[in-house]
């Protein structure tokens, strides 16, 4: 495969250097697992494996022992991921809202990822938690300059060192938990990527880390056209992540891949997630009964977030499981993440098909 990469911008992160300027978003549970993040690492992305939910499908999950064993699943899908693509740049996207989350880290880290990225809160205390693991690079997921700045100015502060790269994910558009508290935000203009990533690569040029940080723009990119007004705009990498869960590589099941080609425009809502913040999903049967004030769930699984409404007060869901029947393909039952433009999935397509589009 020829493909043109002379007119990109070069993407580094700390000491790893993708071939192209791609991100592979991280989508649990499992929907990005070692499948998808080898060959995202091989076709020269950057593959993103999700640590969250790993042991909802791992041998060594037996039903009581949920987070030793998905330290254990995590280890499994980065040496799963990194036979697929020897030379590739593996990451692990780690969410700060989990209650084993130093531990997610430690095991990614010790497992061999080459990048990790944090988001669903903000990672203030992450090079503490890598600090024997220098050639991990570190990059939060912000939505905002002010998040942009307290990451910067908190890492120099307490630790001396920098992000090697900052994901800005807008809520418009993305998919999953959107990094903001309020459901009025999430269309808030202020928020999109036309705003925030200006701010923040101006920002970086005052402060003279416009080399040292890169900004990788996330939320709603489709094609090569979209990619190319986001690196007009200052962004020198792009993250994706509804577009790769159409993928014949993908580890969730055939029947979670066809609820996203299904999907019209109107399927799409807009959630208050079990963690407190908003999320952006496929309208279920479950979903459409929780939106209308039916609380129904299966029991808690493990005790997986910091912050869990379900957990307090019964008036949610249990997240966890939710994604797990996802990932399974229940679609009564599933809680199915998505961005706002799942309905230009038409098709079932190869991570090559994707990569030809954007980069031939």
């Amino acid at each position: 495969m020829n493909r043109e990469i002379a007119q990109l911008p070069q993407l580094r992160l700390g000491k790893h250097t993708p071939l192209y300027p791609l991100i592979q978003g991280g989508m649990g549970v499992k929907i990005s697992g070692p499948r998808l993040a080898g060959a995202v690492a091989r076709a020269g992305g950057v593959g993103t494996i999700a640590s969250v939910g790993l042991a909802c499908d791992s041998p060594h999950y037996n039903g009581r022992n949920y987070f030793e064993a998905n330290v254990l699943a995590l280890k499994d899908a980065l040496a799963e991921a990194r036979a697929t693509a020897p030379d590739g740049v593996i990451a692990v996207n780690c969410m700060v809202a989990l209650t084993d989350y130093n531990d997610h880290i430690r095991a990614a880290c010790e497992g061999g990822a080459d990048v990790i990225i944090s988001g669903a809160g903000l990672p203030l205390k992450l090079p503490e938690l890598t600090q024997d693991h220098p050639d991990v690079a570190l990059v939060p997921i912000v939505s905002s300059l002010k998040a942009a700045q307290l990451m910067v100015r908190r890492w120099q502060k307490s630790y001396g060192r920098l992000p090697d790269g900052l994901v800005v994910e807008t809520p418009l558009h993305a998919g999953g938990h959107l990094g903001v508290t309020k459901a009025e935000q999430v269309m808030d203009p202020a928020f999109s990527l036309e705003a925030v990533i200006p701010e923040i690569v101006a920002y970086l040029e005052e402060e003279g880390l416009g080399e040292s940080i890169p900004v990788i723009a996330a939320g709603g990119i489709w094609t090569r056209s979209d990619m190319d007004g986001l690196f007009a705009l200052g962004a020198r990498g792009v993250q994706l992540g509804t577009i790769f869960a159409c993928t014949e590589e993908c580890d969730a099941s055939p029947r979670f891949k066809q609820a996203f080609v299904d999907a019209k425009e109107e399927d799409v809502v807009l959630i208050k997630s079990p963690v407190g913040i908003p999320g952006r999903a496929l309208k279920t049967p479950f979903i459409a009964r929780y939106l209308e004030g039916d609380v129904e769930s299966s029991p808690c699984i493990a005790n997986c977030l910091t912050h869990c409404s379900y957990k307090k007060d019964r008036q949610s869901f249990c997240i966890a499981q939710a994604l797990i029947d996802a990932f399974k393909g229940n679609w009564e039952r599933g809680l199915y993440f998505c961005g706002d433009n799942v309905s230009r999935c038409k098709k079932i397509r190869t991570v090559d098909d994707i990569f030809d589009e954007f980069f031939k």
